[in-house]
């Protein structure tokens, strides 16, 4: 898919600030299955959800979408 890199970088971030999909998917207001798909790098993906993402893993939006082009 050509979301895949920056479907990994979610799910690291995710992962390392131990957040489960549903704990993320619930803090950021969106079902699980928008998360899953973002992760899975199947759905596009939309700046501003992008942002809230960043803000509630304490990253930079620029870190988070580092590789993505």
């Amino acid at each position: 898919m050509e979301y895949d890199q920056l479907a990994g970088r979610v799910r690291a971030f995710r992962k390392l600030k131990g957040y489960t999909q549903q704990e993320l998917a619930a803090k950021l207001s969106v079902s699980v299955a928008v998360l899953g798909s973002l992760e899975r790098g199947t759905r596009k993906p939309d700046p501003k959800l992008l942002e809230r993402i960043s803000d509630t893993l304490g990253v930079s939006y620029s870190e988070l979408t580092a590789d993505f082009k």
